[in-house]
């Protein structure tokens, strides 16, 4: 096992791909604490963050023997983002299932200042939505995608993104039009979410 910890991430791991079990546990140790930290300063929770760290584990575990790691040479920033992913997951499913009651607090819940501001998983939701979306926005059609850029990323009017393409408003705003559509079917076809609840 010493010798195995000499080795660089990217040895490791083909070491457990090719069936060295003990790789896995020396790339384990050797992140487990920045990987934990993670979730536990997004999660704030430490029960919960120690669930999303063994949900990572498994997954990592289960990606790798099934041939779908590709980060050469950076490893522990896969396994963060499966860990960042899974925080997400969380908070998505918590808000379509979750009741909140009362009856265990000394103050009035629902009137608490952390209710009406965003929260920390909001945030993080929002945050992925974001990424989601320029991710999908690279997939369009080079004509949408232009418009797209002008529009929300750089927040020229209509008018503007007309003049600047040489094209007329209706057929800029018709890009737009069919940009957003395109999103919206490629979105259903990745089956993802770009809904914060």
């Amino acid at each position: 096992m010493s010798d195995l910890k000499q080795l660089a991430d990217e040895s490791l791991v083909k070491g457990y791909i090719s069936g060295n079990s003990r790789c896995i546990d020396v790339l384990i140790d050797r992140h487990k604490n920045k990987i934990f930290t993670y979730i536990l300063v997004s999660v704030k929770n430490r029960e919960l963050a120690e669930d999303i760290f063994q949900d990572t584990i498994v997954k990592v575990i289960h990606s790798l023997k099934a041939g779908r790691y590709s980060e050469n040479g950076k490893f522990s920033s896969w396994v963060m983002r499966i860990g960042h992913n899974l925080i997400i997951d969380h908070y998505r499913k918590e808000k379509h299932l979750s009741t909140v009651s009362n009856d265990n607090f000394d103050f009035d819940l629902f009137n608490h200042p952390k209710y009406s501001a965003k929260s920390v998983e909001d945030r993080l939701v929002y945050d992925q939505i974001l990424k989601d979306v320029a991710d999908l926005v690279t997939l369009l059609p080079e004509s949408q995608k232009k418009v797209v850029e002008l529009r929300h990323y750089k927040g020229l009017s209509f008018k503007d993104i007309a003049e600047e393409l040489g094209v007329s408003i209706n057929t800029a705003l018709g890009r737009m039009r069919y940009a957003i559509i395109n999103l919206r079917k490629i979105a259903a076809e990745k089956n993802i979410s770009l809904s914060i609840s």
